[in-house]
């Protein structure tokens, strides 16, 4: 085999791979809008009053170092979490390293209880999935006035916060990779 045919093919192949994965990010894209009430809630987090957020029924297919936001969520009685976990119908404590998943990773409760690693900053956390953050539904009392989720979230405790060594200003929306432990 000549030196330019192993180039061509060695291209093709590099071509397939950076198509093939472009395509699986590019896989879950919005499968709806949900336009918040004309008057409502205010507050730093509640839905803005007449603005239009996008909905997913979808999430990325999960990997070894799947791209997500991290977000903070406060999944004690009376946090912003709302309701009590739909996992365990249960409150959970800020000092508890758990989660709660985009509607596609959640899965209809496939993980509940399962444990996700979360990786950060160099460092890596266990996390058990208790809720769902909903990608669908928002801007309601159910779901404490909040917009629907992002399609790539996975809403954490302050306890997963700490135990990868995320504080103060970094604390809000942060890049991570997670997989299922």
């Amino acid at each position: 085999m000549s030196t330019t045919s192993i180039l061509v093919l060695a291209l093709a192949g590099l071509l397939l791979v950076t198509f093939s994965s472009t395509a699986l990010a590019d896989t879950c894209q919005p499968s709806g809008t949900l336009e918040s009430p004309a008057t409502g809630h205010t507050c730093d987090e509640c839905c803005k009053p007449g603005h239009v957020y996008p909905t997913y029924q979808c999430s990325p297919p999960v990997s070894r170092h799947t791209k997500a936001v991290m977000t903070l969520n406060d999944f004690s009685k009376g946090g912003d979490g709302g309701a009590p976990s739909e996992c365990d119908g249960k409150y959970h404590n800020n000092t508890e390293r758990v989660v709660a998943l985009s509607t596609g990773w959640y899965d209809k409760g496939k993980r509940c209880g399962e444990y996700i690693r979360i990786n950060a900053k160099g460092r890596s956390v266990l996390a058990k999935v208790v809720d769902e953050c909903d990608t669908l539904h928002g801007c309601d009392k159910p779901h404490a006035f909040q917009p629907p989720c992002p399609h790539n979230d996975v809403d954490a405790s302050q306890a997963v916060w700490d135990a990868l060594g995320i504080f103060g200003d970094e604390v809000g929306d942060f890049p991570i990779t997670w997989s299922d432990a």
